[in-house]
């Protein structure tokens, strides 16, 4: 390249675009302002903590999965070992009187998540794909083992619990009513959305994407994979630690379950779910996810069965989360041929729900009879009670789900088809998908 083409600088971004930029920060902030607000209660602030909690656990797991290319089975170690310090750390503040304030526990949390990222993950990054899984479902089982053995760290089976309203207090807050944890949850979560969002910017975010995408060419451009690794494992580690550090403010304990198998699975299903290949993606995820397993944990007793089989519904046929599925629809939306298909979504929506009602109906007939045989076949799943003994239950779920599955085929085709023609019309407008 010539002296004259590289010093050609970008073009520097608009006034419009700079406004929706930061506008749209401005947007989130007032919404986490108002949001308490409107839903006030005690539950309603809890599970928007919950949400915070999971979303800034997603985005730091996204650095590895979505950003890099490496798929961790044990990204729980950093997030629990950040609840663990700061659960420590807010007992050694309480019993010397030391004049730090709980928002910034959050950032020992970090600390240690990123102290512990840089001890392990100069071996584990050497690698990348299945070996590094590997490594890291080692790692985490590992630790995991470790926190039931090391009591006077970790506690036991009790784990570590302590009193977050013993803390230096800022601006006479406590930190006792959930109001307040909700807002300190909030603002951490604002800023380590940021902070993620402006990663993926630099240079060190492209040449995260170009290690995912083509290590070989990277290295051929002068740069070490491996070190690019280890600096993105870095940076998740310290993002978990801080989740983890919350979490632990929240709960104010912790326990092996921070550390274990569970954790690090249900990122991986936020995560996947909202879609690796959007930056909003596992927000959406962490949202779906914190709301499924609450709701779900209420309505039936399997609940993590449906919650797997969500999942293994999405790998197979949504592989770009649900992020990817709404992003699908931009094209046509932009082209004004959306039309086209939601007349089709209306129609196939009535055979595909009876389908989805036949097959959890199965499922609940089939689990009492696996799990309860003998005892009250009068159940109740998602509010509704039916007689698992009765074979008119039987009957009914397989015409639903079977005629359901045959109708719901034949109009998905049609969709498929609408959405060819729909495409093909946004791609003539010069609409690109």
């Amino acid at each position: 390249m010539s002296d004259a083409t590289m010093n050609i600088a970008p073009p520097a971004p608009s006034a419009s675009d700079c406004l929706k930029f930061y506008g749209l920060w401005i947007v989130a902030a007032a919404a986490l302002l108002i949001l308490p607000k409107i839903f006030s209660s005690g539950g309603s602030l809890t599970t928007f903590s919950l949400i915070g909690i999971s979303i800034i656990f997603s985005l730091s797991y996204n650095i590895l999965l979505g950003q890099t290319g490496m798929l961790s089975f044990g990204h729980a170690v950093y997030y629990g070992l950040g609840g663990f310090l700061a659960i420590h750390a807010i007992n050694i503040i309480a019993k010397n009187k030391f004049a730090i304030p709980l928002p910034l526990v959050p950032l020992i949390g970090g600390a240690a998540g990123l102290i512990f990222a840089m001890l392990l993950g100069w071996v584990s990054t050497k690698r990348s794909g299945t070996a590094f899984a590997m490594i890291s479902l080692g790692l985490a089982e590992l630790v995991a083992s470790s926190a039931l053995i090391l009591r006077t760290f970790f506690g036991g089976e009790a784990g570590v619990s302590a009193n977050r309203t013993k803390v230096f207090r800022l601006f006479d807050w406590s930190f006792g009513p959930q109001i307040q944890i909700y807002y300190l949850v909030a603002g951490w979560t604002l800023i380590a959305v940021i902070a993620m969002y402006a990663l993926t910017r630099t240079p060190l975010g492209r040449m995260c994407n170009a290690v995912r995408d083509n290590p070989e060419r990277v290295q051929f451009v002068g740069y070490d994979p491996h070190v690019i690794r280890y600096i993105a494992f870095c940076f998740s580690g310290f993002f978990a630690g801080i989740a983890g550090a919350l979490a632990a403010i929240n709960f104010e304990i912790a326990n092996s379950a921070y550390l274990g198998a569970v954790q690090s699975g249900t990122v991986l299903f936020a995560t996947y779910i909202g879609g690796v290949g959007f930056f909003i993606g596992p927000i959406v995820g962490a949202i779906f996810v914190t709301l499924l397993s609450l709701g779900l944990s209420d309505l039936t007793q399997v609940w993590q069965l449906y919650f797997g089989l969500i999942f293994i519904a999405v790998v197979m046929f949504a592989p770009g989360g649900l992020t990817g599925l709404l992003m699908m629809h931009w094209p046509l939306i932009k082209a004004g041929t959306i039309g086209r298909v939601l007349p089709g979504y209306l129609i196939a929506f009535i055979p595909t729900l009876a389908m989805l009602v036949g097959f959890i109906l199965s499922v609940e007939v089939i689990v009492f009879h696996m799990v309860h045989a003998g005892g009250d076949s009068h159940i109740k799943a998602f509010g509704i009670p039916f007689d698992a003994e009765n074979r008119a239950v039987w009957a009914i779920a397989a015409v639903l789900l079977f005629a359901g599955a045959l109708v719901a085929r034949k109009t998905w085709k049609m969709i498929a088809a609408r959405w060819d023609d729909a495409l093909t019309e946004a791609r003539a407008k010069g609409v690109a998908a």
